[in-house]
């Protein structure tokens, strides 16, 4: 079997990938009038005073939603809720098992994005934080500004900003092996969805000049002079190009010493690569194929390539960025996970490689100590930037972090 004919029996077998478990034992009449009915009335009348009591009597402060439409689906595009649940449900294991997080997966009938804001607000008092997943662009944006601006919960859209943050992670590294710096690098961003949306503004935040990025989409380079471009497009045009660049991707990439794809497979080649700068990075992400071979940009002179496989070097995997940044919210009770706590997380990540090279520019999925780090980094960067509702020393942060492995 393949591993799509592995991966159906695997979750056939298991009827799904996640079950609800108790924390606690109810084996007795005593231990059923703690856990339900006369006891449980008190933290029910303690939550009634004050609704914060909610995150010292129940489970709310470990709790998130992971919230889609099921209208971008890995690669498989709006394949619907129902379809999606498969995704969602992996993506509550993750979170369990590199940082500890509760999450419950929730596909949601509905395309229309002021409904899906209000039913995501409406779960507040039952979660402390929000992962929105495989919603398509531009609903995404929004979706994720209105959560923001309406409710106390964190919001965090891992398709735009656990891209962006373990990308930013890797070039922060990349960079260092050739003595380059990220800031006066120029960076072709191949992609103008949601994550190429984020890296861009997260470049911008890292010192990156609106003068050395560049991004095309599937018609050429984004640029003020278009007059093609949804309202996110429009955006990306007033950040980057600055020299209004026109053209297809050749044009682009010509001397750049940075391609980020976040596109589709196959579309730089080897003649591209030639005429970029000397020691380009490539990271090439689209999946499964990447927008060129790791083999063919070897070929072409390319020593640090990234891809999202996982059967190459220097894989670019949320999985390093997302369960941290979202447990690191959590312990301080963040009400916004801001540009700043994503920066945090980017050089935590980046920090775990000591020595970098060119076939390890970013941790593996698997390494311990991962998810720690950046929790500590982004909760440390809530506090400094006061969007955290309750402060924690570090020594109080790394003992509510003992039981995180990853």
């Amino acid at each position: 079997m393949d591993i799509y004919q592995k991966s159906l029996k695997f979750h056939e077998d298991n009827k799904g990938k996640i079950e609800i478990k108790s924390k606690v034992e109810v084996n007795n009449a005593d231990d059923l009038s703690l856990a339900y009915s006369p006891g449980v009335a008190e933290p029910c009348r303690a939550i009634a005073e004050d609704k914060d009591n909610a995150f010292r009597y129940t489970a709310k402060g470990n709790m998130i939603a992971v919230v889609s439409s099921g209208t971008a689906v890995l690669g498989l595009g709006n394949i619907g809720p129902d379809a999606a649940m498969p995704v969602m449900e992996g993506k509550a294991v993750l979170f369990k098992k590199f940082a500890g997080v509760d999450a419950v997966p929730l596909c949601l009938g509905t395309t229309d994005k002021e409904e899906i804001v209000n039913i995501v607000k409406n779960l507040e008092p039952s979660f402390a934080g929000i992962n929105l997943e495989d919603i398509a662009a531009p609903d995404c944006f929004y979706i994720e500004e209105k959560l923001k601006e309406e409710t106390e919960m964190a919001i965090f859209h891992d398709d735009q900003h656990g891209t962006a943050i373990v990308i930013l992670a890797g070039l922060l590294n990349a960079t260092k092996l050739f003595d380059k710096k990220l800031s006066n690098s120029k960076i072709v961003i191949n992609g103008a969805g949601a994550s190429a949306t984020a890296t861009v503004k997260l470049l911008l935040q890292a010192g990156v000049s609106e003068d050395n990025l560049v991004v095309c989409d599937s018609k050429g380079i984004i640029n003020s002079d278009r007059g093609d471009l949804n309202p996110a497009k429009e955006e990306l045009a007033k950040i980057t190009n600055s020299a209004n660049l026109d053209g297809g991707l050749a044009k682009a990439v010509n001397k750049a010493d940075i391609f980020i794809g976040l596109s589709v497979g196959n579309v730089l080649s080897k003649d591209m690569v030639n005429i970029m700068n000397q020691d380009p990075i490539i990271f090439a992400l689209a999946n499964p194929d990447p927008e060129i071979a790791p083999e063919l940009a070897k070929e072409a002179g390319v020593s640090i390539i990234a891809t999202g496989r996982s059967d190459y070097p220097n894989q670019i995997n949320n999985v390093l960025a997302f369960p941290g940044v979202m447990k690191g919210a959590l312990i301080v009770r963040a009400k916004d996970i801001n540009s700043e706590m994503k920066m945090a997380a980017a050089r935590a990540i980046a920090g775990l490689i000591q020595e970098p090279d060119n076939e390890r520019i970013v941790p593996g999925p698997f390494e311990k100590g991962v998810a720690k780090a950046v929790a500590i980094s982004v909760a440390e960067a809530a506090m400094e930037t006061g969007v955290a509702r309750i402060k924690k020393s570090r020594e109080e942060l790394e003992k509510e972090l003992a039981e995180v492995t990853y």
